[in-house]
């Protein structure tokens, strides 16, 4: 189970990776107020989103303790940044604020994730 677990934890790391890594991209574009929103932001955070809700459902089947105050908060800005990233996906220029919005939010979960123990 815990070579499952870590394969989860690693896909979780890479949607992570795609959605900060999509808004780091833009961020010169930012700016200059033509930034977007591009598909490896959407994709990331769809990945993060699947690959949290398996974490938590195999913790559970293994035993293991959830901090469900922490998880609901890391869902609740997840939905949050997932709900601005579609919304805002196929237009040509994301105003600062909502593409800003993005990045503080996806740098708030790596916190929680991190330092919340």
């Amino acid at each position: 189970m815990d070579v499952l677990i870590h394969a989860v934890i690693a896909l979780h790391i890479i949607g992570i990776a795609s959605l900060l890594g999509g808004f780091l991209t833009q961020m010169k574009a930012m700016g200059k107020g033509e930034a977007r929103m591009v598909p490896a932001m959407l994709h990331g955070a769809l990945t993060m989103l699947v690959t949290g809700v398996a974490l938590v459902g195999l913790n559970q089947a293994e035993g293991s303790t959830i901090n469900n105050f922490k998880i609901g908060l890391k869902l609740a800005l997840l939905i949050v940044i997932l709900g601005l990233v579609y919304v805002k996906r196929d237009e040509e220029k994301v105003e600062a604020a909502a593409f800003g919005t993005v990045g503080a939010l996806t740098t708030a979960n790596i916190f929680i994730a991190l330092l919340w123990v």
